[in-house]
């Protein structure tokens, strides 16, 4: 593999059925916003990336586990249950596999664990031998970029890349502390809460003087501020439970070998894809 393009597909799909400016129906009365938006953005950024691999992945229902570690794990996010399906972003994922057939691109839905899983094992195993990216919103995926990993966020001409030196410039940490860091600080959209008092300018300058999370707080009574080094102390237990939640490694299986995520870009407009699995 040369460059192997990584997209979370359910952070893509959220982002463009609720980033549509109207619900958007085509003449046999499907609504296809959703579909649309998704295609048309996943074709862009195919062409800002150029993969000779590719590969979608989707959340399924089957959970994870980490919700076992903390019940408020990801507590916040919509409940869909009592939605009719068409209202609901998973009404349009026959659609979107349909598409990705139509335009040869592997894709599957996690089973057993997160998609953050998949990707991260993608990214370790293949990441020291060829240009992986990683297409997604979730901020998780910046531990894992290095000098061949990358995370792009996806926003039309507002698009960004995100690399080793743009996390060093933004947070003040290496990328591969990222899950220490965001263990003190929290993140709203997991759920996740830190510890009070420690914001990013103090989260950085913890790691940069004691290197790891583990090592924040087994050297605690060193942290020359008191209000700091009280909050470590008090919520010591919360800290190393948000790393669990937080941290990615490889232990997830590939659902695919290299020769099958093989990815040639035909060149195909949305509305040609769109015609060809029946929504135009």
């Amino acid at each position: 593999m040369e460059r192997l393009l990584i997209v979370d597909g359910h952070n893509l799909l959220f982002q463009m059925f609720y980033g549509m400016p109207a619900r958007i129906i085509n003449e046999n009365g499907v609504s296809i916003g959703g579909t649309l938006g998704f295609v048309g953005a996943l074709l862009k950024i195919i062409r800002m990336t150029r993969p000779t691999h590719a590969v979608v992945l989707f959340d399924s229902e089957t959970g994870s586990g980490r919700a076992e570690l903390d019940p408020e794990y990801k507590a916040n996010r919509t409940d869909f249950s009592d939605m009719p399906e068409e209202e609901t972003p998973f009404s349009q994922l026959p659609y979107i596999y349909a598409a990705l057939d139509s335009i040869g691109m592997a894709h599957t839905e996690a089973v057993g664990c997160e998609v953050d899983d998949i990707v991260a094992s993608y990214a370790y195993r293949y990441g020291e031998d060829c240009k992986v990216v990683i297409s997604s919103f979730d901020s998780d995926f910046f531990q894992l970029i290095s000098e061949n990993v990358s995370v792009l966020r996806y926003r039309g001409s507002g698009t960004a890349i995100f690399t080793a030196e743009t996390v060093r410039e933004k947070f003040g940490i290496e990328p591969c502390r990222y899950a220490d860091f965001k263990s003190m600080t929290g993140d709203s959209s997991d759920n996740i809460r830190g510890a009070d008092k420690i914001g990013p300018k103090t989260a950085a300058e913890l790691i940069s003087q004691f290197g790891t999370l583990d090592s924040i707080i087994k050297n605690a009574e060193s942290i020359h501020k008191p209000s700091i080094r009280a909050s470590v102390l008090a919520n010591a237990e919360r800290l190393r439970k948000n790393y669990s939640l937080i941290k990615l490694d490889s232990h997830a299986d590939l659902p695919f070998e290299p020769e099958k995520l093989a990815f040639s870009d035909g060149g195909m407009t949305t509305a040609e894809v769109l015609r060809k699995i029946g929504l135009k």
